[in-house]
């Protein structure tokens, strides 16, 4: 492939460690239990492999409250074999990213303990500590300010309690946190996602936040005193230079509060690589859904990213509820298959989420059984993101082929018949569907980061667009509805290349899309 850069080009998978293998029968996922499955990754051609926190944590915000950033958690084995992990992802060319947890530490992380230890302590200033609160909240309800009686002052937590929020202002936490990544670059590590990082950066007068209309405490704030700072920028300048003293490195940012103008302002040249787009907006009652809605957001975010970065592009991860969750009736499909081609055909970097190949939904769990802080708190509002991390569906055996024991979290009840070992010899699965995408990804120049185009007028219920490059141009089609939509074709003899409804002649001037179709055609 011509000109192909893993970080640009490619396909990311994401894993969610605890919930993906486990190898030694505990019911919780392991850094073996991934090895084990690299040549699964393989197959689906993917090009790089983010991993969700495996640092050692107490658990409080499962694996986001981060005790040692330079550590494996025992409960994923051993740093010997991350190395191993790196090691065979690389022979299959696979690259490896971390999740950067940076913004806060765990309460029981050496800096906190140290710096609450008293007022006079070195690593005092490494948080956020003042002698009476300010009007910043948390994201999980309440103030976010915490009464610490040893030493009678207040420290502030974005998220929990149990997660208080470093001091970026102070030079000494910035070097120490550089230092994390320059650790793991030098174990091989090819890139990093980085959680909530335009929260990094508070106001240095800790200057209350302005009023606004919302139904949560944090929700009724103008966030731009406890995040969008501009430190944040200089940051990034350092960070690039860092990761671009080594070979092909990478950096994708998670933006907290996302917009499209937010991701577009923190990437590009001397910043980072890029950052996430979410199709997706767990926030809202009702999921959008429809061409006009997915048109809307890809001319807004080829507005704003121009020629300057490729978007990191995502339909749900960790913290979603499952695509086919969201978007799919019962058992059918049809609309997970809509959703994972535009991921994989659209301007942009796909990144996939554990399951979603096979079009795993999200487990139901009642009160007792939450265990996601945010589905605690705001239940029955908000359920939490425990349904979308359960255990991925390899086969049918007692366990989904994740584990010899109990799970950590329960099994959906489809895994008897929606599994990888099913959809692997089912030719028109939602797996080999997935994979022949991809397939047409490494194979075509256009779809990887070829122009786009949307056809003029917009035609009901259709999605359709134009990857251009001089090797060749591919018109995809996507019919959002359960009727038949016709749709006029630019000039030219396109030849069929992947469908969901089994063209196989060529076409001219106009072809009817069957309901909820899928269609990638070539000009010839």
């Amino acid at each position: 492939m011509e000109d192909f850069l893993w970080w640009r080009d490619g396909v990311i998978y994401q894993v969610y460690p605890r919930s993906f293998v486990d190898s030694n029968g505990d019911g919780f996922g392991d850094l073996r239990g991934i090895i084990a499955k690299l040549d699964y990754l393989a197959f689906l051609r993917i090009d790089g492999l983010w991993l969700s926190p495996i640092y050692p944590s107490p658990d409080k915000d499962f694996g986001y409250d981060v005790a040692d950033h330079t550590a494996v958690d025992p409960r994923y084995g051993t740093m010997e074999d991350f190395d191993t992990l790196v090691a065979e992802a690389h022979k299959r060319g696979i690259r490896v990213i971390l999740d950067m947890v940076l913004n806060h530490t765990s309460d029981q992380h050496p800096w906190f303990v140290e710096s609450r230890s008293s007022r006079e302590d070195p690593k005092r200033d490494w948080y956020l500590w003042q002698e009476g609160p300010n009007n910043w909240a948390s994201v999980f309800g309440g103030s976010g300010w915490v009464y610490d009686e040893a030493t009678g002052q207040y420290y502030f937590h974005m998220f929990l309690k149990e997660q208080p929020d470093l001091n970026w202002q102070n030079p000494e936490v910035r070097q120490a946190q550089l230092e994390v990544f320059r650790f793991w670059l030098e174990r091989g590590v090819d890139g990093f996602r980085l959680d909530v990082f335009n929260a990094y950066f508070k106001h240095p007068g800790f200057e209350d936040n302005p009023s606004r209309f919302g139904l949560r405490r944090f929700d009724r704030q103008i966030h731009v005193n406890d995040m969008d700072r501009p430190e944040m920028m200089p940051l990034l300048g350092e960070l690039r230079s860092l990761l671009d003293s080594y070979l092909e490195r990478y950096s994708v940012g998670e933006p907290f509060m996302p917009t499209i103008e937010k991701t577009a302002h923190y990437a590009g040249e001397g910043k980072l690589h890029t950052a996430f787009h979410f199709f997706y907006d767990d926030m809202s009652l009702i999921p959008k859904w429809g061409a006009n809605h997915f048109r809307r957001q890809m001319l807004e975010l080829g507005k704003a990213s121009g020629g300057v970065y490729l978007p990191a592009l995502a339909m749900n991860n960790h913290d979603s509820t499952r695509t086919a969750s969201r978007y799919c009736r019962g058992e059918d499909d049809a609309n997970a298959r809509i959703a994972m081609a535009l991921l994989l055909t659209v301007r942009g970097t796909p990144f996939i989420y554990y399951g979603e190949e096979i079009g795993m939904r999200n487990i139901s769990l009642s009160r007792k059984e939450i265990m996601d802080p945010v589905g605690r708190y705001y239940w029955p509002v908000i359920k939490g993101r425990d349904g979308c991390r359960a255990p991925m569906q390899w086969n049918d055996s007692p366990q989904a082929g994740f584990s010899t024991g109990k799970p950590w979290l329960k099994l959906h009840p489809d895994y008897t018949k929606r599994n990888v070992a099913a959809q692997e010899n089912d030719a028109s699965s939602m797996l080999n569907f997935t994979r022949r995408l991809i397939a047409l990804r490494k194979e075509y120049r256009a779809l990887r980061d070829g122009g786009i185009i949307f056809l003029e007028p917009p035609q009901k219920d259709v999605l359709a667009y134009l990857r251009l490059s001089p090797k060749g141009t591919i018109l995809v089609g996507l019919n959002f509805s359960n009727k038949s939509r016709k749709l006029d074709l630019p000039p030219g003899d396109w030849q069929p290349l992947l469908t969901t409804h089994g063209r196989d002649v060529n076409i001219s001037s106009e072809m009817e899309l069957a309901p909820n179709e899928v269609s990638l055609l070539k000009s010839s």
